[in-house]
């Protein structure tokens, strides 16, 4: 007599998923997407976790790319390790604890769309102002308390949907740090941050075996496009690279209020 075919554990029950082309269609522009932004071109990556939330809840979706978000850091650091900028370093790590902390607590109770309409918020009215008052080009000194501020806000809505480059470039870009120093900051920073999410999603059950598969097989696009990214910020001009990155920012922003509007109020 034939033996029953054996169950799949729970664990397990969510493997298909790396199967299922509506996932990869979305999956794969985000994975690019956190690239160009590991490699480089700051922000993009933003659009990455709202990307998988069409297909997943938004945690999870963060816990998802998490894996990749980790293998890229380890390539920039690499390819940065000498471009970087101790100050704001020092300033915002602490802070950005501190958001993590708070945004820990406060997962059950903050939805992800008021996370995107704050974020959103935040660099439609840093963007803006910019362009109104024509400062691009004139550098700001570094400011501890605006450092550890938004290195908090950077750490909070980056534990809660991977969204904490606009909160993070309203304090750097001003200072119109070197290109390759501001790229190598942002992934130190966003580097020790990824790093220190693995044991709060841990605790809130956001790992299982079904996300770990999926993140290994999205790691070959995600390493293309991070070596992508690095070869084009060295080709790209200072000036045009900080144009660039606040036209990012800017779209970026309005994206995620659009979408964080769309989920919190009725139509």
């Amino acid at each position: 007599m034939a033996r029953p075919a054996r169950r799949a554990s729970p664990d397990f029950a969510l493997l298909p998923l790396i199967h299922d082309p509506l996932f990869y269609a979305v999956a794969i522009p985000a994975v690019i997407l956190l690239g160009l932004s590991k490699g480089g071109f700051a922000g993009v990556g933003t659009a990455a976790t709202p990307l998988v939330a069409l297909y997943l809840p938004p945690l999870e979706a963060a816990a998802l790319i998490l894996p990749v978000l980790i293998t890229q850091d380890m390539i920039s650091l690499y390819v940065y390790r000498r471009d970087w900028d101790p100050t704001n370093l020092k300033i915002m790590l602490p802070g950005a604890i501190a958001g993590m902390a708070v945004a820990w607590l406060m997962a059950a109770y903050v939805s992800d769309a008021t996370v995107r309409i704050i974020v959103g918020l935040v660099g439609i009215a840093f963007v803006v102002n910019v362009w109104l008052n024509r400062k691009i080009d004139q550098p700001k000194p570094v400011s501890a308390a605006s450092g550890v501020f938004w290195g908090g806000v950077s750490g909070f809505t980056s534990f809660m949907m991977q969204g904490g480059g606009p909160p993070f470039q309203v304090h750097v870009l001003p200072q119109r740090l070197p290109k390759l120093t501001l790229v190598g900051t942002t992934t130190i920073f966003f580097a020790v941050i990824n790093a220190l999410k693995i044991g709060p999603y841990l605790a809130l059950g956001q790992f299982n075996a079904a996300n770990f598969t999926t993140s290994l097989a999205l790691l070959p696009a995600a390493a293309a496009a991070n070596v992508a990214g690095v070869w084009l910020v060295r080709k790209t001009p200072t000036g045009l690279f900080y144009q660039i990155a606040y036209v990012m920012l800017f779209i970026i922003s309005v994206v995620l209020l659009w979408q964080g509007a769309r989920d919190l109020l009725p139509l």
